[in-house]
């Protein structure tokens, strides 16, 4: 699909448009992932930086950004449903990495990403909030100059770095959604009152994730605080993962195979690949 097209076009306002009610956008790793979950009916999928790392047997925040945009390029390629991005922190400090990461992904046949305010830097964790404002600022500034609706979602990463600061979580979130980002998003909020107190103090779609250790809250609850969006970030690779670990532990420490019990069927996994080797 050519990334000016009108079907491109026409995905990426559907993506936009999913916003106006509350839905789950779960996270696939590679292809075979991705045309599951679509089998699933799900409407639209993201990638997970950590899930794809982990895939390929490198650790999180070790992707590159030629990494990440053919990772984004295979799964939007492997079904019709719209794709946001994991683009970590745009691959770079300056405001222009992210906007150049922003540009590049036109190519990937993305319809979204997120652009988040982690530095990498251990020492300094989390960008200077007017620096990270800047950042989204450059982004969105790119996203709009794409020939499509580029849904660009801001991340605010304190509760991943050790900074559980809530306020200062929310004033950064107030801060992208001034510089024109269109969804918002902090991980690792672990409590109903967090979600919902940032959700009261912003104007725009809020992204949160499940999944992780915390709160485990459903659809439905969280419809009601009044999020738009549930991501799922790379729990479902490293269920996935678990499965395998817990699996090659029994073949190693026991000798046994029972957890052949517990595989897909082919029987069940085969006709969800088929029916896209039909398409032309």
């Amino acid at each position: 699909m050519a990334n000016n097209s009108a079907a491109m076009k026409a995905k990426a306002e559907a993506f936009f448009a999913l916003h106006r009610e509350t839905f789950i956008i779960p996270n696939p790793w590679d292809r075979g992932s991705a045309r599951i979950l679509a089998h699933m009916g799900f409407k639209a999928l993201a990638t997970t930086s950590m899930g794809y790392a982990f895939s390929i047997g490198q650790r999180d925040n070790s992707l590159t950004r030629e990494q990440t945009l053919a990772n984004a390029a295979d799964i939007a390629g492997g079904t019709d449903l719209p794709v946001s991005a994991d683009l970590e922190n745009g691959f770079g400090d300056r405001p222009e990495d992210a906007a150049e990461t922003i540009r590049l992904s036109q190519q990937s046949g993305i319809v979204g990403g997120s652009i988040e305010d982690a530095s990498g830097n251990a020492a300094a964790p989390i960008y200077d909030i007017g620096l990270a404002k800047e950042r989204v600022r450059a982004a969105v500034e790119a996203a709009r100059a794409l020939p499509y609706k580029f849904t660009l979602t801001a991340r605010a990463e304190n509760f991943l770095w050790g900074r559980p600061d809530l306020g200062d979580t929310i004033k950064r979130l107030q801060a992208y959604q001034e510089a024109g980002a269109d969804v918002l998003y902090a991980p690792g909020l672990k409590t109903r009152e967090d979600i919902a107190s940032l959700v009261s103090s912003l104007g725009r779609p809020v992204n949160v994730v499940m999944g992780l250790v915390g709160a485990q809250l459903s659809l439905e609850e969280l419809a009601k605080i009044g999020v738009k969006r549930i991501s799922v970030g790379s729990s479902l690779q490293r269920a996935a993962l678990g499965a395998f670990l817990r699996a090659a532990e029994e073949m190693s420490g026991k000798g046994t195979f029972t957890y052949a019990a517990g595989a897909a069927s082919p029987k069940d996994v085969t006709p969800i690949f088929d029916a896209y080797l039909s398409r032309p």
